[in-house]
């Protein structure tokens, strides 16, 4: 593949999301990126499609650009700038298109490309950096780090998901540790088993300390 679109691709997400502080940032692509590479290569599937999927998997995502999400606008712009195929950019689009979480109504992308993509973006919900990302998120949308009398709403679907406002010590509950069993690929579910089991350490720890007990 030409590294020329990649590298363009590289630049064009820097610019899209240079003053994201919400956990969606070019850097959070870029793990995506060099996830989905990682877990393909594994896989034996299409790098050319992984990789422009990935790069390209949040330039059109509804929290983050409504007014793009339906049409995938900024992600089929920039693959005719390219010269990327019709064809490409359909398969390049219906993957973007399955890789969001959706609750208790989970898409499980038709082709082993998407299913690279998507395990490579929920990985990045988990672990170490996942705590970090979970908390910028909650911040950056002024939501509360834990009340105690919230308790978390776990198995809503995909619309109820969308609306759904909670604290971030809850969203562990209703969304992070859900991922490790809806990962696709063997080489996802080794890296989120290690991630969980972090991530559990870590809420345990919390709540330890919010309740006075460490």
């Amino acid at each position: 593949m030409d590294k020329t679109i990649i590298n363009d691709a590289v630049e064009y997400i820097r610019n899209i999301f240079k003053d994201d502080h919400s956990g969606h940032d070019h850097f959070h692509t870029l793990r995506v990126y060099k996830m989905a590479t990682r877990i393909a290569e594994h896989e034996n599937a299409n790098l050319t499609i992984v990789q422009l999927a990935a790069l390209l998997h949040d330039v059109d995502d509804i929290k983050l650009s409504p007014e793009t999400y339906t049409n995938k606008d900024r992600a089929v712009t920039f693959l005719r700038e390219h010269n990327v195929s019709e064809a490409m950019i359909k398969t390049i689009c219906d993957i973007i298109d399955e890789v969001s979480f959706r609750g208790t109504d989970p898409i499980v992308p038709k082709s082993i490309e998407g299913r690279c993509v998507q395990d490579a973006d929920r990985l990045d919900a988990i672990g170490a950096i996942g705590i970090a990302r979970a908390f910028a998120y909650g911040g950056s949308h002024n939501r509360i780090i834990h009340d105690p009398e919230i308790k978390p709403t776990v198995y809503m679907t995909a619309d109820e998901y969308q609306s759904h406002v909670s604290t971030t010590i809850n969203h562990f509950y209703e969304k992070l540790f859900q991922l490790r069993d809806l990962m696709n690929t063997a080489t996802a579910k080794k890296i989120a088993l290690q991630r969980e089991d972090y991530m559990k350490s870590y809420i345990s720890e919390f709540l330890d300390e919010w309740d006075g007990n460490r």
